[in-house]
């Protein structure tokens, strides 16, 4: 009896560790929550500067790693489809400048991944895994009122890109 006791307070106390809390809930039909980060090229990028155009802001756990890589190459072969809906495509992750610009140069990704160092982004955004210093895989569809019009929790990193173009055509013909 003793071991299923310990066996079903572990399994609470392990769901709650990789649950993440976030402050203030981030949600559909709720401005962006602005921030600054680094681009890969060194220069600085504010989410505030896309104001009157649509964005969508990638969250990947780390450059290089399959999953990342398979969603990365997507965007890349689907970003001229996302462009022509009036939308551009960033990849954020807590990969440092140099990591971020070196996964761009290995896949020849030809839009912006920004580097969320120290996570606060990815803490701010609710998409920080508790306990290790990895991002969640979640995409924003941001509007260019800078209003959040989709997330997505549950990306498939193959399909990611499609899906957010599909989302774009839906938004913009509501």
């Amino acid at each position: 009896m003793k071991k299923i006791i310990t066996f079903i307070v572990f399994g609470f106390l392990t769901k709650a560790l990789f649950q993440s809390v976030t402050a203030a809930e981030v949600s559909a039909g709720n401005p962006a929550p602005l921030f600054t980060l680094t681009a890969m090229d060194g220069k600085v990028f504010e989410l505030s500067s896309r104001k009157g155009q649509w964005t969508v802001l990638y969250f990947y756990p780390k450059a290089e790693t399959p999953g990342c890589t398979k969603q990365a190459c997507a965007f890349r072969d689907n970003i001229k489809k996302i462009r022509n809906l009036g939308a551009e495509v960033f990849g954020v992750s807590i990969n440092s400048v140099k990591e971020q610009a070196d996964f761009a140069k290995n896949h020849n990704l030809n839009f912006v991944l920004l580097a969320d160092e120290r996570g606060k982004v990815t803490e701010l955004y609710g998409t920080k895994m508790p306990l290790v210093n990895f991002s969640k895989r979640w995409t924003f569809i941001i509007d260019p009122n800078l209003i959040i019009r989709d997330i997505d929790k549950d990306v498939d990193p193959i399909k990611d890109a499609d899906r957010v173009a599909e989302k774009i055509v839906e938004l913009k013909a509501k």
